[in-house]
């Protein structure tokens, strides 16, 4: 069940899960809430968060280069992500130079 706003032309302006003043009850099957979904923008939730999570990721570089945490104070599973995901990283700006730290220009 999900709750929606409804604009001043009628159409659903807001989708909810929870129930809040002003929202009205709507099943997850009804039409008009599938066509919402459908006409949402292409871009995806997936690749919101894959941005948000280099913004994390460049905040917690930043923290530890401050000196404000170090890379140990944080729990074991995100040192070894944190590692995983600078590594491959490098890799793929390592990939894309195609041209070289050497300042030749072809």
């Amino acid at each position: 069940m999900f709750h929606i706003t409804r604009g001043q032309d009628g159409t659903i302006a807001s989708v909810s899960k929870q129930a809040e003043s002003g929202t009205e009850p709507m099943a997850d099957d009804h039409p008009e809430l599938l066509a919402f979904f459908h006409s949402a923008p292409q871009r995806s939730f997936s690749e919101a968060d894959a941005e948000f999570v280099r913004v994390l990721e460049d905040l917690i570089d930043t923290l530890i280069q401050s000196n404000v945490i170090r890379h140990t104070d944080l729990p074991p599973a995100a040192q070894e992500k944190l590692v995983l995901r600078k590594g491959m990283r490098n890799r793929l700006q390592g990939a894309l130079n195609l041209i070289g730290g050497d300042g030749q220009v072809i």
